[in-house]
Formats: structure tokens, sequence, C-alpha cells
């Protein structure tokens, strides 16, 4: 991607020390691409540099989303295990630096705010949202994927343990009321006028403040809530990373496959386990025997979906034995 794409995917403008960056991608609800959370790291070091920057404000642009995470086609690429874990290694280390960004950091949150999107809410320092966001981690029913020791560990200081893992194991998203009781959103707001407004009255009350009481106050709290890193924490989620077929179902990962799978399949647990790791209906990715509907062209889902559910069924006999 070129400078002048990621300049648009990802807007940065400053006025009167507030720095306010805008994720600018309305049409895929703001997700994320790779140029975009480079970018994301760049400007919170340019904040580090330049003390005429006292506070940054992260938004999205449109009414439907703050961030939905990275963009799937970010994925396609991938082709070994180390793949998986340079993209653990990169979100890691863009959201340690925004958590340590030197200015304090905003959250604007309307609409859906999920996957990374909501990991970089989690890493700002303040969260305001309106009374239509949603946030949540589902990546259990989309990806499967997981979160790296040092998402987990910021996540944990945040809501605490047990919140972490009902919001990862129910794959839920929980709106702004939920999301206040718990401490995912310090404010709500009724609308998005109303969340533009609000946010730049907090950005300009914090820029009129002792930059150097915000900013020890931020390293004080940081060296309290300091995250285990992936190597400290044993990488129990090695083995996901690792697993034969990971990195094919993320390159394959079709936004399709979720409601082409609920449509094909009635057994609960088949539909469980192949919802997000059918392969697409491209040729590049079908598997051997693949047959296609006479009329559509498409892959014979519920034949794959009923071999793949008999294998994995066959694996969990195996490993009770």
């Amino acid at each position: 991607m070129d400078q002048s794409a990621e300049a648009e995917d990802l807007v940065f403008e400053r006025m009167d020390g507030i720095g306010r960056i805008t994720f600018n991608r309305p049409q895929a609800r703001n997700a994320f691409t790779f140029a975009m959370y480079e970018r994301l790291a760049a400007i919170c070091e340019e904040a580090n540099r330049d003390h005429s920057l006292k506070v940054l404000v992260l938004r999205g642009a449109g009414d439907k989303a703050f961030a939905s995470g990275t963009d799937i086609n970010q994925f396609r690429e991938f082709k070994t295990p180390q793949d998986a874990i340079n993209y653990e290694n990169r979100i890691d280390r863009v959201l340690t630096t925004l958590e340590q960004c030197r200015v304090p950091t905003i959250a604007a949150i309307n609409g859906f705010c999920t996957g990374g999107g909501a990991g970089i809410a989690a890493a700002c320092d303040l969260r305001i949202g309106t009374r239509s966001a949603k946030i949540g981690f589902p990546i259990a029913r989309t990806l499967g994927n997981c979160l790296s020791m040092s998402n987990v560990s910021r996540l944990t200081a945040l809501i605490g343990s047990a919140r972490v893992k009902d919001l990862i194991f129910t794959a839920r998203l929980v709106d702004a009321a939920e999301a206040a009781s718990v401490g995912l959103l310090g404010e709500v707001v009724e609308d998005l006028s109303a969340l533009d407004r609000r946010a730049d009255e907090v950005a300009r009350l914090l820029a009129s403040h002792a930059p150097l009481t915000l900013t020890a106050t931020k390293q004080a709290v940081a060296r309290l809530q300091r995250q285990l890193t992936r190597d400290e924490g044993g990488r129990p989620h090695s083995d996901v990373l690792h697993e034969p077929g990971f990195s094919r179902r993320a390159r394959c990962f079709p936004q399709q496959a979720r409601a082409a799978v609920a449509r094909s399949i009635g057994q609960a647990d088949a539909k469980r386990s192949i919802a997000i790791h059918l392969p697409p209906f491209g040729p590049a990715c079908r598997p051997q025997g693949h047959r296609s509907h006479p009329r559509h062209g498409r892959a014979d889902l519920h034949l794959d979906a009923r071999r793949y559910g008999r294998r994995r069924h066959q694996d969990r006999e195996m490993a009770e034995r």
C-alpha cells in the first residue's frame, strides 16, 4: 500500500495541542490493514517526541463502527505458523506503543468496536461511547485465533479475569450499558454528535492540565499493571498457532462462510466446528473431493461439513482414550 493510501485510511489531524486520529474505512466498518496499525504506532511515537501534542483522540469514520478489527484480507497471505506469530507480535508492539504513549489517549466509540478495534480501545486511557456501542472479542466464532498474553493481561487488568473469559468464551458483544458497568466504557452519551462534542470537551480539559502529572500517572499505573509477555506467559496458545491447517484457514476464510454453514448444516456440533474454518468457493482453496452445485457452481458444503464433523469427532474420541 502506498503512503497516500495509508494517509487516507488513517487520517491524522492536529489543532491546539490535540491530535485527532480517524480510522477512515467506513465501507469496511473501519477494519484495520497492517499499514494502518503501523501508522497508528508511528503517530504515538511522534506524540512522544513532539511536546506540543497534549492529547490524542481516536475515532472511527462514519456511523457504523469505531473499528471492527483486522481486515480479513490481511490474513490471506499467511502460509506458515510463523506468519501467525509475526501477526501477534505486530499487534502486541502497536498496542503497547499506544498504551505507553506519553500523552493521554481517548477512544470515542460509536457502533461496533470488536477484535483488534476493541484491543485498541482497551489500550487507550479513557473510553467514551454512544448508546449504540457494541464491544467485544468474537474471535471464537470468527477467525478462531486467540489474544496474545499481553492482550489478555491488559484486558484482565481492565475488567477482571472472569469477564475476560465470559466475553471470549461466549463471543458476545456487550452493549453500552453493560460496557460501562464492567469498565470497558467510562462514560456513555446519547449519539454520535454528542460523542464528538464530549470527546472534544474532555480532550481540551486534559490538554489544559499539567502534562507531567498526566504522564507520571500513566507510567505509575502501567508499572502496577505490567502485562505478561508472550514468553513470560509460557505461550499457552502456541499449539493453536502451530495447529496444522491454522494458516490455511486464516488464508481461506470467506466472508460468507458462517451464513453458508448455518444454512447447510443441521447438527449443532458440526456447525460450531466448521463455522469459521470452511474453505471458500474459490478454486485455490477447494478441498479434494469437492463437488459443485449444478446451478451455482458452489461447493457441496453439506458434504464437506459432514466429513469435517466426522474427522473432528474421531479426533476427540482418540484424545479421550
